[in-house]
């Protein structure tokens, strides 16, 4: 893919950050905010949504062309499952909580907390909400951070409830989990000011060790998404959603930029040809004895085959504009939204069981020529008059350049057509939640995550990787209550909670199944010296593999406890004497030895540190 130069095509991107936090109970409800399995749901509903039109009297775009498609959305309930989640009941007051982790947030961002927050509604009608909107509050504005290449603005936080959870997308509409709905989320949107790929990325990358700074967000897959606007001079402002990882981003911005100049190159060409876009049209007779799967499958269940002519667009439906993306791959996004499988053009036929005598009929019909293209949906008859019109709107729109829009990110890097942008229209009061006033002097500015790689160091005598791997990790909170609340080895401690659980997986013991408790009490019992060190990972295992186990009892069960030190040094004392000889002749040379066999004697039941110093003991006795 050609290299560009962001600076001079006028590279201009902002990111979307969107974060879970990790609080007790939801954003208007009392209901945990633990995700379940679906097979734990206990009931089903269904809703069909609509949009409204704003204060203003006005309907937004993007809720608006959702609504054309007609889809049943069935929800998922659980016993953890209020009547909030399900809209039969009106939201409570704002957590408290999640509004305070919100003022941290606030003050690592350097952010201007504003004096009272007000809840809005936010339409959405892709079903991912009961209610047909998202409530939001703006809690804070006027923020920044550094990068390496200037500073980047912070335009506001805002604090959100989570979307019900995408279980299966059905033909006629989506199975959707009510256990992740109204989970606490923040929004952190930046300022316009990134110039490049890399910036982004790094930019994204502080934001989200600023977020797991507080040690109070979600970690793992799908708790932190980023949604990133990108636009070029000349192009226009698109926005890509749901981008999954930091890794991704760079990437992503890199391809986008290349398809807003790919769609500029295509538009000259266009309009060197003097292209145009002709009327849609039925063709279904061209296709009448047709050997084509797709289109012989429509056409047997009553459908029928509709085509719109792309006059001087031979040659560019095909054009790719990202990586295994082209134009008519753009075409096929807005057919697919409209509920058709996608378009065939004449630019990849024949193909697909279509025959060149297919085509020329097809050309025919249209009145197309050998410098245009034709694009076709073969589909029921609504869906097919649907989908050939968003086809051709959106090849019209390939005449003027990039559209702005709402697009997906892809895995790999690249996006597809979404929805138009939204607008003011789909935001207005919530009258249901009173607002309040947020008062910033009650929480205090959490220790960035490397302030805490220093301080591990310097504090705990941690090495530096292990200092970084624990303050960066997902058990962070967990190592610091160890070491302050039990008084832990802070080495054990964090040894414990990042490189044995690592060590645990690779063996496939199930430490999903392992709490905080479990942990805590683990380390408790070594601290006490009811058990040695070398212990936790047998320890983590039994509990892992019996959850309802305490540690106590774990260690019973697996005839882990530690022996007085008296029954130690008579142990010890035996193998020194058994190897009299040896002790005499070699003095502390014999330690090593003597260490792993009056280890293996006492059978895991004494702290190697306490084996280590009576030995010594012993053995300059006798040496």
């Amino acid at each position: 893919m050609t290299e560009h130069d962001y600076e001079e095509l006028g590279l201009v991107a902002g990111l979307e950050i969107h974060q879970q936090l990790d609080t007790e109970t939801k954003l208007f409800c009392n209901c945990p905010t633990e995700l379940r399995e679906t097979e734990e749901a206990d009931h089903r509903f269904t809703r069909f949504l609509h949009p409204t039109k704003s204060e203003l009297g006005e309907i937004d775009e993007a809720a608006l062309e959702e609504s054309r498609v007609d889809r049943e959305f069935e929800y998922l309930s659980y016993d953890t499952t209020c009547l909030v989640e399900e809209d039969d009941e009106p939201p409570h007051r704002l957590d408290d909580e999640a509004q305070e982790v919100v003022l941290e947030i606030a003050q690592l961002l350097d952010m201007d907390v504003v004096d009272q927050a007000h809840v809005m509604r936010k339409i959405v009608v892709d079903g991912s909400n009961t209610s047909g909107f998202q409530r939001s509050t703006l809690m804070a504005s006027d923020g920044e951070i550094s990068t390496s290449d200037g500073a980047v603005g912070i335009e506001d936080l805002m604090l959100e409830e989570e979307s019900a959870q995408r279980v299966e997308e059905r033909e006629d509409g989506v199975l959707y989990s009510l256990d992740r709905l109204g989970i606490p989320l923040v929004e952190i949107g930046t300022k316009p000011d990134i110039r490049s790929p890399a910036q982004a990325r790094e930019a994204a990358e502080t934001i989200g060790m600023l977020l797991r700074s507080t040690g109070k967000v979600k970690r793992g897959l799908g708790t932190i998404r980023q949604d990133v606007n990108i636009s070029i001079e000349e192009g226009a402002r698109v926005e890509v959603k749901g981008v999954q990882s930091l890794d991704d981003i760079d990437d992503l911005v890199e391809n986008e930029v290349h398809r807003q100049v790919r769609l500029l190159e295509l538009r000259d060409e266009l309009r060197e040809r003097d292209a145009s876009v002709g009327d849609v049209q039925d063709v279904t007779d061209a296709f009448a004895d047709t050997d084509s799967g797709v289109i012989r499958g429509a056409l047997d269940s009553g459908g029928k085959v509709t085509a719109v002519p792309l006059y001087g667009f031979d040659g560019l439906v095909g054009a790719e504009i990202q990586p295994d993306r082209r134009l008519g791959t753009e075409l096929s996004d807005h057919a697919k939204r409209h509920g058709a499988g996608g378009i065939f053009h004449t630019d990849e036929l024949p193909a697909y069981g279509v025959t060149e005598e297919e085509v020329a009929a097809l050309r025919e019909a249209v009145g197309a020529g050998e410098q245009d293209a034709v694009a076709i949906v073969a589909a029921d008859p609504e869906t097919a008059d649907l989908a050939i019109d968003a086809a051709a709107e959106r090849a019209e729109t390939a005449l003027d350049g990039v559209p702005e829009e709402t697009r997906g990110a892809n895995e790999d890097g690249t996006t597809r057509y979404l929805r138009p942008l939204p607008g003011a229209a789909r935001m207005y009061p919530e009258t249901d939640v009173p607002p309040v006033e947020p008062d910033p002097s009650e929480v205090e500015t959490p220790e960035l995550l490397t302030e805490k790689v220093e301080r591990y160091q310097d504090e705990y005598g941690l090495d530096a990787g292990l200092a970084e791997q624990v303050a960066y990790g997902q058990r962070m909170p967990l190592f610091e209550r160890a070491v302050a609340e039990l008084g832990a080895d802070a080495t054990l401690a964090a040894q414990t909670v990042e490189s044995t659980v690592t060590e645990l997986r690779r063996d496939d013991v199930p430490v999903e199944n392992l709490s905080e408790d479990h942990f805590l009490g683990t380390l408790e019992l070594v601290a006490a010296g009811e058990t040695a060190k070398g212990n936790v990972g047998e320890v983590l295992t039994a509990l892992a593999e019996n959850p309802d186990l305490t540690a106590a009892e774990a260690v019973e069960q697996e005839g882990l406890g530690s022996a007085a030190e008296d029954e130690v040094r008579e142990s010890v004392v035996e193998v020194v004497e058994r190897n009299e000889g040896q002790v005499e002749e070699q003095g502390m040379q014999a330690f090593s030895g003597l260490m792993g066999e009056a280890m293996g004697a006492l059978g895991g039941k004494a702290d190697g540190d306490l084996v280590s110093e009576i030995l010594r003991e012993e053995i300059q006795k006798r040496a």
